[in-house]
């Protein structure tokens, strides 16, 4: 029987510990998920503009016949809009999109701002994503995303994605304002204890995507290891089931993905690991550590250093403060 946990954000507003997560849901797949997952029990449906399926979402909230205001909706800021004026606009195509006039919460998807215009990926010359030469910086674009919040212009609750911890000091030391959630790449092969203590000690909530491992370099991902299966095997659940706990375990929210009714229910049954298996599954994941999700192997590629890592070290642009 699924625990139904919730967390309380720095706001005092309640989330759904276990999340459904729609990135990377093709067109004519989502509608359904979305409504056997609330179907489920899922409540907090994690959506972005970029993913280009809101108004599918939208349609399946709709067919699970539970009101809004039983869901927890989460959307994000897409990159082409980080100039100042642009933002509110973002916000609005999302609310139109998903048929709602309020989000629970509002995410800046990346500290990173594309060339603003019609495409959500500008492409330069030579295939990759154009970087916007006039870029406010994330301080700016936050200030005017912590504006919406405190006018209350269909947020009740604002935070960031894909954020480190240069990122994070840099926009509350500009605008005080502390951001609600950090949803970033979250499984025991990506482990982040100095960004953990620091949201914790800030209080911002750590939502955790790609638990199950899954990249975009064709690495093996931690869901197949063997070795997670043989604690799965041994508690009798499923490796999908572990990896959810261990970033509940975290105090994390946590955002699976499926587009199978069994394996979403499966999901969101979640359960308790204790302390010694918790620390087996983290050992495992740290065998071949790895970051799943750096936008310079994106396809198009991103050329920027967002992370510091090796692959990054070439790219001709940084994060812009």
């Amino acid at each position: 029987m699924a625990l139904k946990r919730f967390v309380t954000l720095n706001n005092g507003l309640k989330i759904p510990q276990i999340g459904f997560g729609t990135w990377q849901s093709r067109p004519g797949e989502v509608e359904e998920a979305v409504s056997t997952a609330i179907k489920i029990g899922y409540r907090h449906i994690d959506c972005a503009r970029v993913y280009e399926n809101q108004p599918e979402v939208a349609i399946g909230i709709e067919r699970s016949g539970v009101p809004r205001n039983d869901l927890f909706l989460v959307g994000k800021l897409w990159n082409t809009h980080h100039r100042p004026h642009l933002v509110q606009d973002d916000l609005e195509m999302s609310l139109e999109e998903l048929k709602t006039n309020y989000l629970d919460v509002y995410l800046m998807h990346f500290p990173v701002a594309f060339k603003p215009g019609k495409e959500m990926q500008p492409l330069s010359a030579d295939g990759k994503l154009v970087i916007d030469p006039e870029s406010p910086g994330i301080t700016k674009t936050w200030a005017e995303v912590c504006r919406l919040y405190k006018e209350k212009k269909g947020v009740r609750a604002i935070g960031v994605s894909n954020f480190s911890i240069a990122h994070l000091e840099a926009i509350i030391n500009a605008t005080g304002v502390v951001p609600a959630v950090n949803q970033i790449e979250g499984h025991p092969s990506l482990i982040q204890k100095d960004l953990y203590a620091y949201c914790k000690d800030k209080g911002i909530q750590i939502t955790a995507y790609s638990p199950m491992g899954n990249n975009s370099t064709g690495k093996p991902r931690i869901i197949d290891s063997p070795a997670i299966k043989e604690v799965a095997d041994r508690l009798g659940k499923t490796s999908a089931q572990v990896l959810i706990a261990w970033a509940t375990h975290n105090g994390f929210c946590v955002i699976p993905k499926s587009l199978i009714a069994a394996e979403m229910e499966n999901n969101f049954d979640d359960f308790e690991l204790s302390q010694e298996d918790f620390e087996t599954i983290s050992e495992i994941g740290m065998r071949h550590p790895y970051r799943g999700n750096l936008p310079v192997n994106f396809t198009p590629q991103v050329p920027i250093n967002l992370f510091g890592e090796p692959e990054e070290q070439s790219m001709p642009h940084s994060v812009v403060f």
